[in-house]
């Protein structure tokens, strides 16, 4: 568009403020600023809701596109296409001129398209001796690029919204499935515990339910759910615990009542790492009290051992435990570029982030969603964080992500020391020597 050129439309179409603003934000276009038509295009159809558009108008939207001579759009190249209605139903699917009129009026009031209308309303195009376009009327693709930015980021917005409602819905329908076969289990076992509320508790959060719902919408009910599961397990557990404790007092009672010195006993197992000392202290007729002493005190660090052992384990799929945000954004610092406003603040903020990375460092759309269901989306993000922080140490980021997916499938995984690596090569200290 001409710098300064305001156009009103032909006939009786009115002119609005709208379409004023819209005209001054097609002016703001940065110098050299490049777009592919149809990965924008592409953009549109994820934000199509955000932009308020149909999926009709983004037909005709597709047929507009195709009059535009380049796969990239730019200023160098010009920004109007002048087809005239025929031209455009046919490539529209045939849609007629009437519906044709309603869906260019959509884009018009969405803010994507222009009108240059010429003095008598017609769509053309004046060319030099050189066969070069001096002028031309018709649709102008201006705000397309002008506004890229923006559809990109609603984009990754969408598509990091959709990634969340899938999440939460499989969750949702795990603690389901985990809460009705607990209480089925509990009630065929005969454990002793006010099952009617629960169920009937159960029954009030699975009515709360609703047919269309957004991520947000089955949070709090997630929570809800979670916490009456995790009160069934406690009261399993104990009755779990209870029995245990029976067993054990009869084997002790049949331990005193038996009278032959050379019985043998299995050795519990609860204890791997100690089982050889505890089978060497029972045998021992010599062994003291010092010596059960010692055997008490090692019993609690086997335990812990263990513990922490299962802590340390990165596990597969969804058992690897996400990493504190803070200390994400301080290993991998770039991302914050990418975030919504450039700014990352919460945790669907660095999955939106991950989504415009991924798509720039080249990786595919199934390699990340087999990291998420791999990892879990948080960590997915994670390490799309860590990889572009890595930056050119890695030459196939997508090869990459798909091999840690594996490992992590296996157990051979863990992000805490390749995020660790980062924060301190980004931490304070790194930061003053450089």
């Amino acid at each position: 568009m001409e710098s300064g050129y305001v156009t009103t439309p032909f006939g009786r179409r009115p002119m609005s403020l709208g379409m004023l603003a819209n005209q001054h934000l097609a002016e703001t276009i940065e110098p050299g600023m490049k777009r592919s038509k149809w990965k924008l295009f592409r953009a549109i159809c994820e934000a199509r809701p955000a932009l308020g558009v149909t999926d009709r108008a983004l037909t005709v939207l597709d047929a507009l596109l195709t009059f535009y001579p380049d796969d990239e759009i730019s200023e160098e190249k010009g920004l109007i296409v002048f087809p005239s209605n025929a031209q455009l139903s046919l490539r529209a699917r045939g849609m007629t001129p009437a519906t044709l009129r309603r869906h260019l009026a959509v884009l018009v009031e969405a803010g994507l398209i222009l009108r240059k209308d010429s003095p008598n309303g017609k769509r053309y195009a004046r060319r030099d001796r050189a066969g070069a376009i001096g002028d031309a009327f018709g649709f102008s693709v201006a705000p397309l690029l002008a506004r890229a930015v923006e559809i990109e980021s609603l984009a990754a917005q969408a598509v990091a919204d959709r990634e969340l409602l899938r999440v939460t819905r499989e969750r949702l329908t795990l603690c389901r499935r985990d809460i009705s076969k607990l209480i089925t289990a509990a009630l065929e076992e005969g454990v002793s515990g006010d099952w009617e509320g629960i169920s009937a508790m159960f029954r009030t959060l699975l009515a709360r339910i609703p047919r269309v719902a957004t991520a947000e919408d089955l949070a709090p009910l997630l929570d809800e759910m979670a916490m009456l599961r995790a009160e069934i397990v406690n009261m399993l557990e104990r009755r779990i615990k209870t029995q245990k404790i029976d067993a054990n007092e009869s084997q002790i009672e049949h331990h005193k009542q038996n009278s032959n010195p050379d019985s043998n006993y299995e050795l519990e197992p609860s204890f791997e790492t100690k089982q050889g000392e505890k089978a060497a202290a029972d045998n021992d007729p010599n062994a003291g009290p010092s010596d059960e002493r010692r055997l008490k005190q090692q019993r609690p660090s086997g335990r812990m051992s263990n513990r922490a052992g299962g802590a340390a384990d990165p596990g597969a799929g969804q058992g690897l435990k996400s990493f504190p945000l803070g200390l994400v954004l301080q290993a991998c610092p770039s991302i914050l570029d990418y975030g919504p406003g450039g700014n990352i603040g919460n945790w669907r903020d660095l999955m939106s982030a991950a989504v415009v990375v991924r798509s720039m460092l080249g990786v595919s759309p199934s390699a990340y969603e087999e990291a998420c269901s791999g990892m879990g989306p948080e960590n997915a993000a994670t390490v799309i964080a860590c990889i572009l922080e890595r930056g050119g140490h890695i030459n196939s980021p997508g090869g990459y992500l798909r091999d840690l997916t594996r490992r992590t499938e296996k157990g051979e995984f863990a992000i805490g020391p390749m995020l660790m690596a980062l924060a301190r090569a980004n931490g304070p200290t790194a930061r003053h020597a450089s």
